[in-house]
């Protein structure tokens, strides 16, 4: 495939980024890991500045995610799984009690529920383990594979700080210098990007997770929540009329739908892979701007999900509600995924930061079924504590708690050995940004679909005033799928005022 044509301005002594207290830093784009496919270290102190800081730029909605709403539920497992994993929720005949956040990225909390965007879907399960929290969108890749870029990713979606206006040329700018993006632009200027309701969409944990069975036999795994109201989609004409007429569509719907008795669900599949495919599969399978072919994995189905109630507070029960990656119970696990294990820190201290040192001991967010035995001591708005006999350290000599080896069980991680480095994965043999991206275009959208990806994307790429940058994106569809490109470079009208070059920014303090 051909190059993008474009590279970042050259770096100069500078411009060189510096971390806050004005350290060089030696790279934007490549988090330091175990060698190319392994942990990411704690040690890597800018990664952890950089996502830290990231969490405490608003004050008090989300970074992301802002706009939202939710309800509760329970969810069933009506197949057997236990060969796989050995967490309670998912053994046959389990039902547990669960809450859903469902949400755009981008917008602010007023903003139109219908703007193209990919949803969130976020889940907490109560289960007698622990709370289980699956965090996922309605597409099943993101824009990125490494966490260290999602502050940038963000903020190239948000707006400028001079107009506070949200700006195409630097969402293009971004997207077009990160070519691993193709793949989720490409469902995003897709109908997908405009459900006509959180009710009407499917659900996706996205990263790759790890299964762990009674035997300690391991095993990777992919969620699939498949909406049973069946897929409904707006165009970009009715989308824009709704945002205009019902700001809130979404959290209407699904409000009323359930007041109505009129419950949605969802049936959960997963695709396993067993755990030795991965360091021989055509494509890295931790990477996030990837699916696994269901010709490899086929889907295999776990239990439903039904929304039974709607939160009696918004604020309390769904705009408090917090949601993270680190909450796992026993027999499921992380992944060498890259972006899992930035959000596996991120998420928890942006809530910490959002909504408090003891955010969990909230209601909604406190587990329901299982009992809290913790050395976590005092804080802001502490409300939960122990005996004052009880102690507060560990180890101890007078029965307090204590950790438990055969509680968690075999849960290890995975091999991984080999020099800290800032380096993409590891290339397997098809490893490619814009294959995957280029398959939905020819051989999922059916020609209707792909006159309405065409007319999305010259809608929205109509609105980049730059020429030199017009020109890269064109080059960006054009390696995604050939005539894609053409179409699209042939339907946008000149700019009426072309800019040839990127300007440099002045150099900052």
């Amino acid at each position: 495939m051909s190059d993008l044509n474009a590279t970042p301005l050259p770096v100069t002594p500078a411009n060189v980024t510096t971390t806050n207290s004005g350290a060089p830093v030696a790279s934007d784009e490549h988090s330091q890991s175990v060698g190319a496919n392994g942990s990411i270290a704690l040690t890597d102190h800018y990664l952890v500045e950089k996502l830290a800081q990231f969490n405490r730029e608003r004050v008090p909605e989300r970074v992301v995610h802002a706009k939202g709403g939710g309800a509760f539920g329970t969810f069933e497992t009506t197949h057997d799984v236990s060969a796989y994993t050995r967490a309670s929720l998912f053994q046959p005949g389990a039902k547990v009690e669960m809450l859903a956040r469902f949400s755009s990225v981008a917008g602010e909390q007023g903003s139109p529920d219908t703007w193209r965007d990919p949803r969130g879907f976020a889940l907490k399960f109560y289960t007698e383990e622990g709370n289980y929290d699956l965090v996922g969108n309605n597409t099943p890749v993101f824009f990125i594979r490494d966490g260290i870029k999602f502050p940038d990713f963000i903020h190239s979606q948000k707006r400028l700080p001079g107009s506070h206006l949200r700006d195409h040329n630097m969402q293009w700018d971004f997207w077009s210098l990160s070519p691993e993006s193709a793949h989720q632009v490409t469902w995003l200027m897709g109908d997908r990007g405009l459900p006509t309701s959180w009710r009407h969409m499917d659900g996706f944990g996205s990263h790759t997770y790890q299964w762990i069975n009674a035997a300690g036999e391991r095993f990777w795994v992919k969620y699939h929540f498949r909406t049973q109201q069946g897929h409904e989609t707006f165009t970009q004409e009715q989308a824009d009329s709704v945002a205009g007429q019902d700001a809130d569509l979404h959290i209407r719907d699904l409000y009323e739908a359930i007041e109505a008795e009129n419950f949605p669900k969802w049936d959960l599949s997963v695709q396993i892979m067993p755990y030795a495919d991965a360091a021989t599969y055509r494509f890295n399978p931790f990477d996030l701007t990837k699916v696994w072919p269901k010709g490899d994995y086929p889907l295999i189905p776990v239990g439903v999900m039904t929304l039974n109630r709607n939160p009696a507070n918004y604020f309390a029960e769904i705009e408090q509600a917090t949601f993270a990656p680190s909450n796992f119970v026993p027999g499921i696990a992380a992944s060498p995924d890259k972006m899992l294990q930035a959000r596996i820190f991120s998420y928890a201290d942006a809530h910490r930061y959002r909504v408090g040192t003891n955010h969990a001991q909230l209601p909604v967010n406190a587990p329901h079924a299982a009992e809290v035995h913790t050395y976590s001591k005092d804080g802001a708005m502490r409300q939960d504590f122990n005996d004052p006999h009880v102690p507060v350290y560990a180890p101890n000599s007078f029965g307090g708690a204590a950790a438990s080896p055969e509680a968690v069980g075999n849960d290890r991680g995975w091999e991984s050995d080999g020099d800290l480095v800032r380096s993409a994965v590891t290339l397997h043999a098809e490893d490619d940004d814009f294959g995957q991206a280029g398959t939905l275009v020819r051989e999922v959208l059916d020609d209707a679909a792909r006159d309405r990806l065409v007319s999305n994307i010259i809608g929205h790429v109509s609105a980049v005033t730059i020429e030199s940058l017009r020109a890269r994106v064109i080059q960006y569809w054009t390696n995604v799928d050939a005539t894609l490109g053409a179409r699209v470079a042939a339907g946008l009208a000149p700019i009426e005022t072309p800019v040839d070059e990127l300007v440099p920014a002045p150099v900052s303090r």
